[in-house]
């Protein structure tokens, strides 16, 4: 048959003749109709991949075609059906087979890499049962020759291992073949696609396939991202403002306010969180009479800091609290935790104070959190944050986006203490 092939890594291409391939046991030939090229082709004839190791070799692992023979122990019905094969040949029968995890099978194969690939009349599927997948009339095999790599790898992310549900939103960086085939799942599966490339065709080609809004990148893309995502383009639930007759920070709800994010000319860092799913925060400070009946609730030893808050020197209760041994902090714990409910503080509440003391255990920052607000963000719901705003994350899932001095944008929040 004939095949293309190179002789060396990073050599010229051409096409030769080679022998026919014979169906092992357990395995098929499918006369190859169509291939696809994708750029892990590319790393293979470049020496990226420690799996080939003889040559001359024959690239290719994106195909589709008919069943030509079949090996022992494979039904014979197989033979003339149209199909196609994920670019891992899985052997089905290990413990990782047989919990859906294929494509990560320790006995895998895979075509144009550790076996002769699909860049030829005929290929070989090993494990015929469990990688052979028939093709529907509808679906040509020119169509059908990209699913088993980047269509399979982009379907499972999004279905699987993400599980994205109808109206929920999905920001996709990078809008070739996966990209795209992400953008195709999503919308899908009901999905607000935002797509992100360096490319306006790129762009445009996910925006034909379903995405809301394509983006550029871009060093204002975070902010962009909050600003064009739909429901993220709601107004933010709570925002925390300076109040410039007093010199600590008060908190001020705000109804259908703005989400958009505000720089700095001196380099300050204001943050705005986004929830992406329920999330627990402290941010801005509590109500003076309460923040002092809690803390006279939890022991007479923080009746300075007490004082200290009632006088409006919040910074003056936080240095005394902070000053607090890890010794003092576990003593206080339980106390803490009991004053919470005797001053009628929500379960929700007292459930963030008791996670930051199981997370962190003996950190006087605990103490400082009797001086916070708290709330409970719902999902997609955001605050914003100005320079030198007091919070404390304790517990959920969402986007942080800080402008100014960091200019970073970080998925998912680590823990870290609370002092």
């Amino acid at each position: 048959m004939r095949a293309l092939t190179y002789a060396a890594f990073g050599g010229p291409l051409s096409v030769t003749d080679v022998p026919d391939p014979v169906a092992p046991p357990g395995g098929a030939v499918v006369r190859v109709e169509a291939s696809g090229l994708c750029r892990s082709d590319w790393h293979g004839w470049l020496g990226h991949d420690t799996d080939i190791v003889g040559f001359p070799h024959i690239p290719g692992h994106e195909f589709a075609g008919s069943v030509e023979s079949v090996g022992d122990g494979v039904d014979r019905g197989w033979v003339g059906r149209r199909v196609t094969a994920p670019f891992v040949f899985a052997c089905g029968a290990c413990p990782v087979c047989r919990v859906g995890d294929g494509q990560v099978c320790p006995h895998q194969r895979q075509p144009g890499f550790s076996d002769p690939g699909s860049f030829a009349e005929r290929v070989v599927v090993h494990a015929a049962a469990t990688n052979l997948v028939a093709l529907p009339d509808d679906v040509t095999t020119a169509q059908a020759a990209g699913l088993g790599c980047r269509v399979a790898t982009a379907y499972r992310a999004v279905t699987v291992r993400a599980d994205v549900q109808a109206g929920e939103s999905v920001v996709v960086l990078g809008c070739g073949g996966v990209g795209l085939s992400a953008v195709a799942a999503a919308v899908a599966r009901g999905a607000d696609v935002i797509a992100v490339d360096l490319s306006a065709d790129s762009l445009a080609a996910a925006t034909a396939l379903g995405a809301r809004h394509g983006l550029l990148q871009g060093d204002d893309l975070p902010e962009r991202v909050l600003l064009h995502g739909h429901p993220m383009r709601r107004g933010l639930d709570v925002e925390y403002r300076a109040d410039p007759a007093s010199p600590t920070w008060r908190v001020t709800k705000v109804t259908n306010g703005t989400a958009y994010l505000r720089r700095t000319d001196d380099g300050e860092k204001v943050e705005l969180l986004l929830a992406l799913e329920p999330f627990s925060i402290f941010a801005g400070w509590r109500d003076e009479q309460q923040a002092a009946a809690l803390l006279r609730a939890t022991d007479p030893s923080l009746e300075p800091a007490a004082q200290a808050v009632e006088f409006d020197d919040v910074g003056a209760a936080v240095r005394f609290l902070l000053a607090s041994s890890s010794a003092e902090v576990a003593r206080l714990t339980p106390a803490l935790l009991a004053a919470l409910a005797s001053e009628g503080i929500d379960d929700e509440q007292i459930h963030s104070f008791a996670l930051a003391a199981e997370s962190f255990p003996g950190d006087a920052g605990l103490l400082v959190l009797l001086l916070m607000d708290h709330h409970e963000l719902t999902s997609h719901s955001a605050v914003y944050m100005p320079a030198g705003g007091v919070h404390a994350y304790a517990q959920g899932f969402g986007v942080e986006v800080m402008t100014a001095s960091d200019n970073v944008l970080r998925l998912g929040l680590t823990p870290k203490p609370l002092a």
